[in-house]
């Protein structure tokens, strides 16, 4: 049996689009409801401030796990609209933390694409709400993500600019202890409202573009086949014409076709792997029964056993509907495995 393989990650990168569709919705990020305010004043012993501590034991947890477990933890945040919040338990940190432990996935550098427009977004908004442990905590994710990342200098200027103008209206408001302690109130209930419905509205707006992308990646594969077919019709068409106006004096035979016990493939592009399926580092394998036309064309083809079931079904009847072989002298039906494989 013939296995082939597929790896690799897809989706351009959309923060244009995602800036633009989600601006009116994304008001606020998530963080830890206990961080203290960024104005704050820092301990007088030099100690870190208590954010950075109370969101350490969070990322050692994460590191802790193996990458199976990341894996898992990641695909399950990120069904579940937790992309970047809250602290510790988002699909952003498990997808980095993936990426640390095995720097060649596929699957995690993809979802990290995705998720770092709105990730911008949302770091912006934390600073412009003036939340600005939230905001630094969402630009330390941009920097694991993508040092090189355009936005970082801009986003961490603004931040410094920002705070230093809170600091500035603070002690000319000069805001009693009670005012404060009810503006933190306001901005973590601010936080709670909007994080869910903001999180969400994002994940499917993804939905919708992998999906609109899978169909058009569809409707291309079947237009290049269609036009394969037109063009290998129009040929046989113009060497029977032109068979039909010769007459030499004694015919050559024609080509012998393959013999019908045997099989020569010309082209077996390997299948399309399922996204949802690469991001989760789901394998599998089809077994397809198909029939080889005398032209060397693949019909009938159809599912015989698939494991897992219904995920791989699609991509692997595609790929088997564009084989080529010699031709042959009757139709042959076969069956083929077509394996697929993360590479994790």
């Amino acid at each position: 049996m013939t296995k082939t393989s597929h790896r690799g990650g897809h989706r351009p990168y959309r923060a244009r689009f995602l800036a633009t569709g989600l601006a009116c919705l994304l008001a606020a990020c998530s963080q830890d409801p206990a961080a203290p305010e960024a104005d704050a004043p820092a301990p007088a012993d030099g100690s870190p401030p208590a954010a950075a501590t109370q969101d350490a034991p969070a990322s050692d947890a994460v590191a802790a796990l193996s990458a199976d477990e990341l894996r898992a933890a990641a695909s399950k945040a990120y069904q579940e609209s937790r992309l970047y919040a809250p602290a510790g338990d988002n699909a952003m940190e498990y997808y980095i933390a993936l990426r640390e432990k095995q720097p060649g996935d596929a699957g995690a550098s993809s979802a990290l694409t995705d998720l770092l427009p709105m990730t911008v977004i949302a770091t912006e908004q934390a600073r412009d709400r003036e939340d600005f442990e939230e905001a630094e905590r969402l630009q330390a994710l941009i920097q694991r993500a993508d040092p090189d990342h355009p936005a970082l200098g801009r986003l961490a200027g603004s931040i410094a600019a920002a705070r230093e103008a809170s600091q500035a209206r603070a002690q000319q408001q000069q805001l009693t202890a009670e005012q404060e302690a009810e503006r933190r109130r306001q901005l973590e209930a601010e936080r709670a409202q909007q994080q869910q419905a903001q999180q969400a509205e994002a994940a499917r707006e993804l939905a919708a573009q992998q999906e609109a992308q899978r169909q058009a990646e569809q409707a291309a594969a079947a237009e290049r086949e269609a036009a394969a077919r037109r063009a290998a019709e129009q040929r046989a068409a113009e060497e029977r014409a032109a068979q039909t106006r010769a007459a030499p004096p004694a015919p050559a035979p024609a080509p012998a076709p393959a013999p019908a016990s045997t099989l020569r493939a010309i082209s077996t592009p390997a299948p399309r792997y399922p996204s949802e399926a690469l991001r989760s580092g789901q394998s599998g394998e089809v077994l397809v029964e198909f029939t080889v036309a005398p032209d060397g064309s693949v019909i009938n083809a159809r599912v015989v056993r698939a494991d897992p079931p219904r995920v791989f079904d699609r991509e692997a009847l595609a790929a088997v509907r564009r084989w080529r072989f010699e031709p042959v002298d009757a139709p042959i039906t076969t069956r083929r495995t077509i394996g697929f494989s993360s590479g994790n």
